[in-house]
């Protein structure tokens, strides 16, 4: 018997949660079973209830409020102990079209992907303003950059996963899980990819966005953080060429005015920040390297992981 469960996290979604529940289907082709989970992240308000009044069959509730992130490994946790054989994942805002779920589990079911990504119009998005459109496409093409994957849509919290990859995914940042996964998916071999789908009207601001400034703060930070968890020795080769680069060329510099001087002038200065240049690009990529050799110990590692989940969720 094949299950698919719609997981939703929320926090505090008793408005909206009914109108996105009222769009989820009960019966997809390919599936046996459809089951449907929200993850209460701290909710204060009547979330639990409504959901438990509009059919929701699974609640896992977080006592105290964990941020998106957690809770989506919570609620991959719950689906992988409940059966499930593909999991999705939409929002509680009814921002995904939940017609579009056939379409986004196919390509596992055809054995096409592990991890299936929602693209939205992004262009056609009224309420996104210019500035955000324009980071989500550069967000999309730096996670793409970092993962070596053709994901369009990074940012979007709608797609489908296939049980063994949920059981091979980790995710460390607390602010989302969005472009971390994909990352993983692409340095762990996970096929993934994307297809389109659409979007409904707007129902409330993104929590996840609280201004313009803190959102464009907060994902560069998750992206370097990401970048230099999963690629060390590419963001340190990269960063410590700039340094490097510099040091060379203040040393070419040094070494044409000593010659053009005839020696008369030793400018000390600039060659002590020649030598301070090229150490530190030195160093950075040194850093890379050992950070590249925790890297292989932390793969290692989820292996070892991989094998205690799939022993611990066959029992389940």
């Amino acid at each position: 018997m094949k299950k698919l469960i719609i997981q939703i996290p929320c926090h505090n979604e008793a408005e909206t949660l009914p109108i996105a529940l009222k769009e989820l289907p009960r019966e997809v082709p390919g599936f046996d079973k459809v089951e449907w989970m929200i993850i209460a992240d701290g909710c204060t308000d009547d979330t639990i209830a409504v959901a438990k009044e509009n059919g929701v069959d699974h609640v896992v509730d977080l006592v105290h409020h964990m941020g998106l992130a957690r809770g989506f490994m919570a609620g991959l946790d719950a689906c992988l102990r409940l059966g499930a054989d593909v999991i999705v994942n939409t929002d509680a805002d009814n921002q995904y079209c939940a017609a579009d779920i056939p379409k986004l589990v196919e390509p596992v079911l055809n054995g096409e992907a592990s991890i299936v990504v929602g693209t939205r119009p992004i262009s056609e998005i009224e309420h996104f303003s210019p500035l955000k459109k324009t980071l989500q496409k550069l967000g999309s093409w730096v996670v793409r950059f970092a993962s070596d994957t053709d994901v369009g849509d990074a940012p979007s919290g709608f797609r489908a996963i296939k049980r063994d990859a949920a059981m091979q995914l980790n995710v460390f940042s607390e602010y989302t899980y969005t472009l971390e996964t994909i990352i993983q998916a692409g340095q762990k071999n996970i096929t993934i990819t994307s297809v389109p789908i659409r979007t409904n009207g707007f129902l409330r601001p993104s929590r996840l966005m609280k201004s313009m400034s803190s959102y464009i703060q907060r994902s560069i930070l998750t992206i370097l953080r990401i970048f230099i968890t999963y690629r060390p020795l590419k963001f340190m080769l990269l960063a410590g060429s700039i340094p490097f680069i510099a040091g060379v060329i203040l040393g070419l510099r040094w070494v044409v005015l000593f010659f053009i001087e005839g020696g008369t002038r030793t400018h000390l200065p600039s060659l002590i920040l020649t030598a301070v240049f090229l150490l530190t690009g030195v160093l950075v990529w040194v850093m890379g390297l050992i950070g590249d050799l925790i890297a292989v110990n932390r793969k290692l590692l989820e292996d070892i992981q991989l094998r205690v989940k799939r022993i611990e969720y066959e029992k389940q």
